[in-house]
């Protein structure tokens, strides 16, 4: 239900679409993945299909509650949330280095 509230507060589309209860779930599976930063991980899959919108589908991937695959997918959270700070910090930093202004003298 945190995936729900979440894509609601992010995204008026989804939410009218949710609203409506315009969105099917056709298939449930299980995924399985290796990524290379955190290995194997088993996720569930569900595809909705959004009947209004020429043969459209969202997939959902989402790890069952403490799995080894949930504590993947913290960390790659972690790690990209660490990486967006990071290129933040750096384009402020770019930012104030080039628009200083210059006390050379000629």
């Amino acid at each position: 239900m945190n995936l729900i509230r979440e894509l609601s507060t992010r995204s008026d589309a989804f939410r009218v679409m949710w609203g409506s209860h315009d969105v099917h779930v056709f298939r449930e599976s299980t995924k399985r993945l290796n990524h290379p930063l955190v290995g194997d991980l088993e996720l569930d899959q569900e595809t909705m299909s959004l009947p209004d919108e020429g043969g459209l589908s969202v997939v959902v991937y989402s790890a069952p509650p403490n799995t080894p695959a949930e504590d993947g997918l913290k960390l790659l959270a972690a790690r990209s949330a660490t990486a967006a700070q990071e290129q933040d910090q750096d384009t402020d930093t770019h930012t104030e280095s080039t628009s200083r202004p210059s006390t050379r003298r000629p």
